[in-house]
């Protein structure tokens, strides 16, 4: 199908929208409050790896003078960049007035933020002696007239530029001319303290917190104690730096050297968007720009009073669970203890995890049981991101002191996640472990564990595969799908995928599981065919997906001619989305929602065909071009009855989702799906948590 005018939603634009439903969660009031900041805190977090990454993109195209059109989805890179440009600062107006909001009904909860010219005499005392201990030994301060070269800002660091106006008795003491009355300085905001300083309580009973930035500028005097200067003003600036790697092409060094390498010259990659205070003297800001060298046609946004306010999801609770969202304990998988052997279980037939409504800690048990059972040879695992104190790689490091043969593939470009994983590998290799960086070229993105067992004197598999990380912090916020399993057939496939990262010159053939590079795309092209010949055949036809990401122009057209041929198409999609539904003659039969909540809708889910014979996969991979063609990503069929019939009601709560999820369309407008007065509300991650622990009481 050729390139169409409005056959695709842009990918960037697309991703900035996503942006807005999480700002919609920000500035829903059933939100609890404290929640609502925090969302204000992802929303600024998701902004700053978008500039990192996608803009940055957009920006090398414009640069290398690329028309673009047809990889930018009908946009030039220049018309491109001036859109996201226009785009952000409107969302970035509309997150001040939601921290306002929430700042103002803070103090409806004897919660008061306030500034450096807000103390009273009784927290005097304790910002100078706070400032003098635990700040001034730490802060790094850049007298810019001082220096000969403009220091390095740091990627995504804060600054507080200063302006120092002299004392005119001092310029006529050391006879300053006029044009030298102004100092100009950088404070760079720590990162080793908490950025909100909790005050004690007073008489009055209240509760007050400063941002650390207002501490520094209420302690000026004692910063600058040694300038005879009239007057002073400070206000914030920020630096995004491109993310790209650039991984040196010298063989002689390691793979794990290539990458550390490019991680820290990450540090010094190029500026692609620098955001001040819109209250920033003129001059000042004109001094910063000519100093720093950026021109007017970069990424130039003026601000809030603050910045990185990605730290707002670290802002303290002080106590008030009644500002949070209520717990929701992890339950148990109905029929799996987790006091008992999960291999025994797993035996006999297969178990899903779905977390976070269900315990992470079952996938920790899993490994801890392997790790000490004298019959397990063999532990084979992918890894791409993992938690900073992993109990993975405690479990892994004790199976190979316990004499196990463990592998490990561990995927050192995981974005942002890269120093990380290096000293996770560099830790495995000293502990004896086997560990492999993946196939050159591709990504390996898959979530796989494969573990061989001696019984009776026959190797048997156990294992799992899964949607999401094995990471134990993000398990409890991320929505993910995992699959216990013993079926021989589906771990004969996964232990072929593991071979295949040894000997990758060879591409091994699968029965069960579909695997990108090689199988994933023309495998969703044979069952999408499928759906459609029934639909042409006068059959019930229905295509069921629920990924983070739909940007694959070929799989979007395929969808577009299921459409066409009346296949019924749900999708369910978090984040991008390049399809339009709902157009007369090209989508009328595809519908789109995406569910923002409390949760992270994480899983990979695609469904063939209808209730009475589906064919299900839970699968690792999003519908975007990257995970079909160039990186290593797994599909595992759903075969357990049962399972199948959970994983069908999971989607079908989330598709009936009225509170939660928005209406995907053309006009890109996050309108929340309508509900009547006499449909009930339906809180899609509320009622899946009240569906498994309706299972356990059956």
């Amino acid at each position: 199908m050729p390139l169409k005018e409005n056959q695709y939603i842009n990918r960037e634009i697309s991703w900035l929208q996503f942006n807005a439903r999480v700002l919609q969660e920000a500035e829903d009031p059933s939100v609890p409050l404290l929640e609502r900041l925090r969302f204000i805190g992802i929303f600024s977090n998701n902004l700053d790896e978008f500039f990192k990454v996608r803009y940055s993109r957009v920006q090398q195209i414009a640069m290398a003078g690329k028309q673009g059109k047809s990889m930018l989805q009908g946009y030039e890179a220049s018309e491109l960049l001036e859109r996201i440009t226009s785009i952000v600062i409107r969302q970035q107006s509309r997150s001040f007035k939601v921290i306002n909001s929430i700042f103002k009904e803070f103090k409806a909860h004897n919660i008061h933020v306030i500034r450096e010219d807000e103390v009273n005499s009784f927290q005097a005392d304790f910002l100078s002696t706070y400032f003098v201990e635990k700040i001034s030994p730490i802060l790094m301060v850049y007298m810019l007239d001082n220096i000969d070269s403009f220091p390095h800002l740091k990627d995504s660091a804060v600054y507080l530029a200063v302006k120092l106006v002299l004392d005119s008795d001092k310029k006529r003491s050391e006879n300053i001319q006029e044009k030298d009355k102004k100092i100009y300085a950088l404070i760079e905001i720590p990162v080793s303290i908490d950025r909100f300083v909790v005050l004690p309580i007073g008489a009055d009973g209240k509760q007050y917190v400063m941002f650390l930035d207002d501490v520094i500028r209420y302690n000026m005097d004692t910063l600058f104690n040694i300038l005879n200067y009239s007057s002073v003003s400070a206000h914030m600036i920020k630096i995004t730096r491109d993310a790209q790697l650039d991984i040196d092409s010298d063989f002689k060094k390691s793979f794990i050297d290539k990458i550390s390498k490019s991680v820290q010259n990450r540090k010094k990659g190029n500026p692609v968007r620098f955001v001040y205070d819109k209250n920033i003297d003129t001059d000042t800001l004109k001094f910063l720009l000519q100093k720093m060298n950026i021109q007017e046609s970069d990424s130039i946004i003026p601000g809030g009073r603050y910045h990185n306010r990605k730290d707002y999801m670290k802002f303290p609770s002080l106590g008030h669970d009644e500002l949070t969202f209520n717990a929701m304990k992890p339950l148990s998988i109905k029929g799996l203890d987790l006091k008992g052997s999960i291999l025994e279980k797993i035996a006999q037939k297969d178990y899903l995890l779905h977390t976070p409504y269900q315990s992470f800690s079952y996938v920790v048990k899993f490994l801890r049981e392997v790790a000490i059972d004298p019959k397990v040879i063999s532990i084979k695992i992918t890894i791409y991101r993992l938690s900073k104190m992993s109990h993975i790689i405690s479990a892994l490091v004790n199976a190979a002191k316990n004499g196990k043969e463990v592998t490990v593939q561990i995927e050192l470009q995981a974005r942002f996640d890269e120093a990380n994983n290096i000293m996770f590998a560099k830790k495995l290799q000293r502990e004896g472990v086997r560990v492999v960086f993946g196939v050159p070229g591709l990504k390996v993105h898959c979530k796989t564990c494969l573990i061989e067992r001696l019984e009776q004197k026959k190797i048997v598999r156990y294992g799992f595969i899964s949607t999401g990380n094995f990471n134990e912090s993000t398990a409890k916020i991320y929505t993910d799908f995992t699959l216990f399993t013993s079926h021989a057939g589906i771990l004969k496939d996964l232990h072929k995928v593991f071979n295949f990262f040894d000997i990758n010159y060879k591409v091994p053939t699968y029965k069960h599981l579909l695997v990108s590079p090689h199988y994933n795309r023309p495998k969703i092209n044979e069952l999408i065919n499928q759906e459609i010949k029934k639909a042409k055949d006068g059959e019930p036809a229905r295509i069921r997906i629920k990924v983070n990401s739909l940007s694959d122009l070929n799989l979007i057209d395929r969808l577009y001619k299921a459409s066409e041929t009346g296949v019924k198409v749900d999708l369910i999609i978090r984040g991008i989305c390049c399809l339009i539904p709902g157009v007369k003659g090209m989508s009328e039969n595809i519908r789109v929602i995406s569910v923002v909540d409390r949760f992270l809708e994480h899983p990979r889910l695609y469904i063939f065909g209808t209730d009475k014979n589906p064919k299900i996969y839970i699968s690792s991979a999003d519908w975007m071009v990257r995970n079909m063609d160039r990186r290593v990503e797994v599909s595992c069929p759903i075969y357990d009855t049962e399972i199948q019939n959970e994983i069908l009601d999971t989607f079908e709560i989330c598709w009936k989702d009225n509170v939660k999820a928005r209406e995907i369309t053309n006009d890109q407008s996050n309108t929340y799906v309508k509900n009547t007065k006499e449909t009930p509300k339906i809180r899609s991650q509320q009622m899946l948590y009240t569906y498994y622990n309706d299972q356990l009481k059956q």
